[in-house]
């Protein structure tokens, strides 16, 4: 058997801690390869007022035994007032386990991983509620011109951007939650909105978004809306060299000059003891060419 398939424990481990997309549980499943790396893309642009943007992130589908990318998309919140905190992969016990994305009344903690477009591993410098309002800052979201009015701009603070999808192990994220980001996070959280599950259903029923397919660079790395994966402003995943010449949309390193950044290091050999990373590569050397 290759040294890159998953063993029969982790896949029923992985069978049995899946659950219902409405059933919103801390921990849903636990692998033993690392994520691959998060690709590069652009951000639709926003589709009216009121969305708020969920980053892109790779989920494992155990039908499959591949990870698939779920598309980024903007998303229209259960209610007012409430913020998105992406899901997250943490290296623990020698397993990498996924941590779901939930809704709330802020955000809490995701693993210190820069998702980009305001979410730079810790709160989110991407808007603001007011009065009943979001307010979206334009210094990191795609803001077509008079489609949406409650707008400022800010500048937000510089970080490191890495590829790596995941805390802890060999990742460079290595932050970790407070006591009241625990309980945060396993407090009681709102359903996703229909039409959220139905996009995280339709990218795992999309062969071409399989890590296995893709080989990192999915074809729908972002939608304008949740499920629109055949719109005409759908963004791929891009190389850095694409990412600088983009327009002035801001990215997980908030300026398109900076986009080499999101490469990852040099391949090396993994640290003694750790796990074996997704059949894929390092990202970093999917765009070296």
């Amino acid at each position: 058997m290759s040294k890159n398939r998953f063993t029969r424990p982790a896949l029923a481990l992985g069978l049995a801690l899946l659950a219902p997309l409405a059933a919103w549980s801390a921990v849903s499943v636990s692998v033993t390869i690392a994520p691959p790396p998060l690709p590069l893309y652009a951000q639709p642009p926003i589709p009216g007022d009121g969305y708020i943007w969920a980053p892109g992130y790779w989920a494992w589908d155990a039908a499959t035994g591949d990870y698939i990318w779920v598309p980024g998309t903007w998303v229209m919140p259960p209610s007012v007032g409430l913020l998105w905190t992406p899901g997250y992969w943490a290296f623990i016990d020698g397993g990498y386990r996924w941590h779901r994305g939930y809704w709330g009344p802020h955000v809490g903690y995701y693993g210190g991983i820069n998702y980009g477009y305001g979410y730079l591993g810790r709160g989110y410098e991407g808007g603001r509620w007011d009065r009943g309002h979001f307010r979206y800052n334009t210094a990191v979201n795609n803001i077509p011109t008079g489609r949406v009015h409650n707008v400022y701009r800010a500048p937000v603070p510089q970080r490191p951007a890495h590829p790596d999808s995941f805390n802890g192990g060999d990742s460079h994220w290595h932050a970790q939650p407070s006591p009241s980001q625990r309980r945060f996070e396993g407090g009681r959280h709102p359903e996703w909105p229909q039409a959220q599950q139905e996009h995280e259903h339709r990218a795992l029923g999309t062969p071409e978004q399989r890590m296995g397919s893709n080989h990192g660079m999915p074809p729908t790395a972002a939608t304008p809306r949740p499920g629109g994966f055949g719109e005409p402003q759908v963004e791929r995943a891009r190389t850095a060299p694409e990412m600088r010449t983009q327009p002035m949309r801001p990215g997980p390193s908030m300026r398109p000059a900076e986009a080499p950044h999101m490469q990852g290091a040099p391949r090396g050999a993994e640290p003694h003891g750790q796990p074996q990373r997704h059949p894929g590569g390092n990202r970093g050397d999917d765009h070296a060419h």
